[in-house]
């Protein structure tokens, strides 16, 4: 949604660079192309003044003028000021003393209050809470029908007496809601009101009435953040009819300006609670000031990227590939199909790439980017044997015909996407070359897995390969001896932890396909 102001804004600061001073003159441009991008982007005047005033009498003081880079602290002035239009600091929900804690909410019709109610539901029972939904909205058609729905979806339990369309008291529901959830012990419960196109005086008293029935702990007014300049209207409007403790913003994945965002807090004196970016249920967080104000200025947002990865990998098996690479295994296919799966979960890795710093010059390349990649991708491993996965080498043209005609993919294709994991696996082999005692290079704060590259057994298992792989010796009889010696500790291996038959074993890197046997014998050995 941020895209163009983030583009406007981008190019005024870079514009500023190599400058070892900024003159009077160049405070007015900055400041000047500040305005337009913010009008540009629907921002309310009153805050577009406001917050150019405040630029420009911190860019012209002091802490500019000493400084050695005033490109970077021009950026810093107007970080900050963002992060103070927006808020300042993140506004969590307040819950009652003695449960349930009621949280109702309110908005025009279309802003999308019924979803969002299933999207609240199933963030507070992840956080541990037990919510239920209840369905006051009796008028418009079917919107008792979707909250079912949703909260079936979301695995929230809905309270709906009455059929909706037309028929019922809103007012009553919510009372009689309320009781349901004194009974049943649940902790949180979240009333859907009823809404309109516009605000008038019949929606309002209902409201009010609901809002007085059930005396609700938070009021949550919905915006829909690509209405633009009547967003603020609006706000007022319920502000002053109704009354709201907080905002939530929904859409915002939308392709509107985003000046709603920037304008309702300053305006209504309300904090913006949370942010709807999507259509699933999942697609729903916290507002966090500093963190918007981040992406806006194309700084980035690391940590709520890191926050959905802790969600969506698990540890244990986030424990599992590490000690597989620390123990000198190779990275297989189903290895990467489990991380596949963790990265999806995460959800759409546009939106993931765009947290990162920088990402808005790469904003074309994003936008050509298709997901849909992912699928063929999977399609193509998962048409492949347990053998093949494992290991990816014994891929010939018969067997790549066969995996292409099962995902409904080209050979060339199934071909390329070997090649690419080919090379990750050997980047993997580099990385492991470089590892030294106790620990994954590179990985700060990641322990050495017990039994692994950092342990002596480890250590002494390497330099026997190593040394294994030494050419022979062009000289007779320092030949005879290697090969003496060769044979001892293969007489030797099944009492080192080796194989039946003195071969090698297969758990520590052996591959019957290196010995040169005929065709389909290796399947005898070591079950691989």
């Amino acid at each position: 949604m941020f895209a163009t102001l983030s583009d406007r804004l981008t190019a005024t600061f870079k514009s500023l660079r190599g400058k070892g001073r900024l003159s009077e003159a160049d405070v007015d441009a900055t400041v000047r192309e500040i305005r337009r991008a913010l009008l540009d982007a629907d921002v309310a005047l009153p805050v577009v003044r406001e917050f150019t005033q405040r630029v420009r009498e911190r860019a012209t003081g002091a802490e500019v003028q000493q400084n050695l880079n005033p490109a970077q602290q021009v950026v810093k002035i107007v970080n900050e000021e963002l992060v103070g239009i927006l808020g300042g600091e993140t506004r969590r929900l307040r819950f009652a003393k003695n449960p349930p804690t009621v949280i109702m909410l309110a908005g025009l019709q279309g802003a999308g209050k019924t979803t969002l109610a299933g999207k609240l539901g199933r963030h507070l029972k992840h956080n541990g809470n037990r919510p239920l939904l209840v369905a006051c909205d009796l008028q418009r058609p079917n919107a008792v029908n979707q909250l079912q729905i949703t909260g079936e979806r979301a695995g929230v339990d809905v309270f709906a007496p009455e059929p909706g369309n037309g028929v019922g008291d809103p007012v009553a529901v919510a009372r009689a809601g309320l009781e349901h959830a004194q009974r049943q012990h649940y902790d949180v419960v979240v009333v859907d009101t009823a809404g309109r196109t516009g605000v008038d005086a019949e929606m309002m008293q209902q409201a009010v009435d609901i809002r007085d029935a059930v005396s609700p702990d938070e009021v949550l007014f919905v915006l829909d953040a690509m209405v633009g300049q009547d967003a603020v209207a609006t706000a007022e409007a319920f502000r002053d009819g109704v009354g709201f403790d907080g905002v939530v913003l929904t859409k915002l994945d939308g392709d509107a300006r985003g000046g709603a965002a920037l304008s309702v807090r300053h305006v209504t004196g309300r904090p913006v609670m949370f942010a709807s970016t999507g259509e699933k249920l999942d697609d729903f967080e916290l507002f966090h000031p500093d963190r918007m104000a981040s992406r806006i200025l194309d700084m980035g947002d690391v940590l709520s990227l890191i926050e959905q990865a802790e969600k969506a990998f698990d540890a244990d098996q986030a424990q599992a590939m590490a000690a597989k690479f620390a123990a000198d295994e190779d990275f297989t296919l189903d290895d990467f199909l489990q991380q596949l799966q963790a990265v999806r979960n995460m959800g759409s890795l546009k939106k993931m790439l765009g947290m990162l710093p920088g990402m808005a010059q790469m904003r074309q390349q994003l936008d050509a980017f298709d997901e849909r990649e992912f699928d063929r991708i999977e399609a193509m491993v998962r048409s492949m044997t347990p053998l093949e996965r494992r290991r990816p080498r014994i891929m010939n043209g018969s067997r790549r015909a066969r995996v292409a005609a099962g995902c409904g993919q080209s050979v060339s294709a199934v071909s390329d996407m070997l090649e690419r994991f080919g090379q990750a696996q050997k980047m993997m082999r580099q990385l492991r070359k470089g590892m030294g005692g106790g620990g994954l290079p590179g990985i700060p704060g990641m322990p050495g897995v017990p039994g692994a590259a950092g342990s002596k057994k480890q250590k002494a298992r390497v330099a026997a390969a190593q040394r294994s792989k030494k050419g022979k010796s062009g000289n007779p009889a320092k030949r005879a001896q290697q090969e003496q010696e060769a044979a001892t500790r293969a007489a030797v291996a099944p009492a080192e932890g080796g194989s039946a038959f003195g071969l090698p074993d297969p758990q520590q890197g052996f591959d019957p396909a290196d010995l040169n046997l005929p065709k389909g014998f290796d399947k005898f050995l070591g079950g691989r």
